[in-house]
């Protein structure tokens, strides 16, 4: 059905990643035959832009599901919870951006680049999970090593900009930066929990029994229904940096087979969505706000071995995590499900 349009709603149209979702769908011409920007009755009176055209935003409260093929959410797990459940019963194929249906075994967690075999699942509940922002740019980067060589560990440190929080959290950021340049200090954490301007605050969701947070528990729960692999062993510290979009992530991996350092750089010049900037010399990796930010390419610099393991290795990784970890995502899942399932 090559030649075929598709009705497409956008759970989440005034927020950071369904503005982008709009964006993007746009900026790779993906097939759409009518847009349906969605939205809590609190947007009412909004309108978002699509192919040179404002359109008004509609209240999700009172939209009839029947009217769309797919739909790609980004309102939050509780807005998920109640409606995507009504969309895919109504025949919309939900692409879920929040954490709500992640770790359900029936519901496919994908990322095009790693398990696109993964979509064809979708049947039983008419729902398919994006993962994690963070998580989506290391496996990008590390399927091709774990094809190669075998991953048994990953130790990841993120370095994630406040856009990973919402509109709120990016005002928070500017506010608190003009406010302590001004001298109007000290200011007072609304949205991150601490001061974020010209800090790094090491917490992101909340803190879990066994002292990790929950943002670094679903780097390992997701990379090991991703992978297709319980065995791999994951360790995460998920910091917020003072950033407003791009991830950055200092990356150790264990692999079974030794993998040199040409092997690996080889491996993930050749890899889908990716682009290795690894010159060793002032300025010769990839930064966030740089090279990451406003591009749907996972970049990947300082590669070199980890001198503390005899095979590992070391990476620096970096993508933006409106485009990439969240919005572009959805919509290449989309691409693949209406080329391959619908």
């Amino acid at each position: 059905m090559a030649d075929r349009r598709w009705r497409v709603a956008v759970l989440g149209a005034t927020g950071l990643v369904g503005d982008t979702m709009i964006k993007v769908l746009e900026e790779r011409e993906f097939p759409v035959s009518e847009l349906y920007p969605l939205a809590s009755n609190r947007s009412l009176g909004k309108d978002v832009s699509f192919r040179g055209r404002r359109q008004p935003v509609l209240d999700v409260e009172t939209f009839d599901f029947a009217s769309a093929d797919i739909g790609l959410f980004s309102a939050g797990g509780d807005v998920s919870r109640l409606y995507a459940p009504k969309a895919a019963a109504a025949g919309c194929v939900v692409i879920d951006n929040t954490s709500e249906f992640r770790y359900d075994e029936d519901v496919p967690l994908v990322v095009p680049e790693v398990n696109p075999q993964a979509i064809g699942g979708f049947r039983p509940r008419g729902i398919i999970a994006n993962p994690n922002c963070s998580t989506i740019q290391m496996l990008v980067a590390l399927k091709p090593l774990h094809d190669a060589a075998g991953i048994e560990r990953i130790n990841v440190a993120t370095y994630q900009s406040v856009s990973g929080a919402g509109k709120e959290a990016v005002d928070e950021l500017a506010e608190q930066s003009v406010a302590l340049i001004s001298g109007r200090g000290p200011v007072k954490p609304r949205v991150i929990a601490a001061q974020i301007a010209f800090n790094v605050v090491p917490q992101i969701d909340r803190f879990m029994d066994n002292g990790y947070t929950k943002e670094e528990m679903k780097m390992l729960w997701e990379t090991r229904k991703i992978l297709g692999d319980d065995t791999v062993r994951v360790s995460a510290t998920a910091v917020r940096v003072p950033v407003f979009f791009g991830h950055s992530e200092a990356v150790s991996i264990e692999t079974r087979r030794k993998l040199s350092v040409a092997d690996a750089r080889a491996l993930l010049e050749a890899a889908p969505g990716v682009k290795v900037l690894d010159e060793r010399r002032p300025g010769g990796y990839p930064t966030a706000a740089v090279e990451g930010a406003n591009q749907d390419t996972v970049y990947v610099g300082r590669i070199r071995e980890d001198m503390s393991h005899d095979r590992g290795l070391t990476l620096w990784i970096v993508a933006d995590n409106v485009r990439k970890g969240a919005a572009t995502n959805s919509v290449q899942i989309a691409e693949i499900l209406v080329r391959d399932h619908l």
